[in-house]
């Protein structure tokens, strides 16, 4: 007579397989929603958290799982193991968002002038219903300071028009996209090209009135003067003449958090003075991220302007 062993099956192993697999596929659309998509970052942060929770109910089904595997045989032993491996992402996403949290300093904005930071020129338009950001506390120099010592302006050799237009291509390399801008005049090159709007007949009556003139090319590089203070537009925060902002906004690479940032230049002697302030759109913290920003793009800056940097 054949005897035929039916091995017992962990019903709660192949539980925690569904589960951490509907958490990781939510994760996944959620992410996608909020980098391509509608979803608002306050929105997108409570169900990051919300897609946790079946993850971590999987986890110990799935040892559990491998516990009835070891005592008694039970089918289920791949499945726990598939389990743990799917609810590692959306374990692991809220989780190393909470190491930030309580390994960065609580700052929502870091710049690199913390006594006269660069001004936005139009205040991001953001409904913060979920996650309000708060206001700069008292200590954030210092808590900047000494959590980012490296933080620092860059001081540059030569006029502001070469480093505006240094920043603006250093911007777009490195996905800033510019929103507002004051002060572009002090941008504009000292050498504009003449404009060629004369007619051949009023150019010879131009040359007989003036024949003790010298005859200037219709076209080509001529030295302009830059435009009077007057005529420019008027600056925010009472700011000095040579200035020039530009305000970005950006996302992160692969969640697409939003952040803000504005880029201040100024003209003083023959240096221009370059600082950088940026701000996360939303929360009381961000994260450490808007460092990461300012010190990206300061590199990228010093690289495109390699041989004018002072001291």
């Amino acid at each position: 007579m054949q005897i035929r062993y039916d091995r017992p099956v962990s019903r709660s192993a192949f539980l925690a397989r569904r589960l951490a697999l509907f958490s990781l596929g939510m994760l996944l659309i959620v992410v996608l929603a909020h980098r391509f998509g509608p979803l608002a970052t306050p929105d997108f942060v409570m169900l990051v958290l919300a897609t946790a929770v079946p993850a971590a109910l999987a986890v110990p089904l799935a040892f559990l799982g491998l516990a009835r595997l070891w005592q008694i045989g039970a089918l289920g032993g791949v499945a726990s193991a598939w389990a743990l491996i799917y609810a590692l992402l959306p374990l692991a996403l809220p989780g190393y968002g909470y190491y930030l949290y309580l390994t960065k300093p609580k700052l929502t904005e870091v710049s690199t002038d913390l006594a006269d930071r660069p001004g936005f020129i139009s205040a991001p338009d953001a409904a913060q219903h979920l996650l309000p950001r708060p206001a700069l506390p008292a200590n954030a120099a210092e808590a900047q300071l000494e959590a980012y010592p490296g933080l620092n302006g860059r001081r540059y050799e030569g006029a502001i028009d070469r480093v505006y237009e240094a920043v603006r291509k250093v911007a777009a390399e490195n996905r800033l996209v510019v929103t507002a801008s004051r002060g572009e005049e002090y941008g504009l090159p000292e050498l504009e090209l003449r404009p060629t709007t004369e007619s051949p007949a009023e150019a010879e009556a131009d040359g007989a009135a003036a024949p003790a003139q010298e005859a200037l090319p219709e076209s080509g590089p001529l030295p302009t003067a830059r435009p009077e203070p007057s005529l420019l537009l008027p600056l925010a925060n009472d700011e000095p003449e040579g200035t020039a902002r530009l305000q970005f906004s950006t996302r992160t690479l692969v969640l697409g958090l939003p952040f803000d940032a504005v880029v201040r230049l100024r003209e003083e002697a023959e240096m221009t003075l370059v600082d950088i302030r940026v701000a996360s759109r939303y929360g009381p913290h961000d994260l450490g991220i808007s460092d990461r920003i300012a010190e990206g793009f300061l590199h990228a800056l010093d690289a495109e302007l390699l041989g004018i940097a002072g001291n």
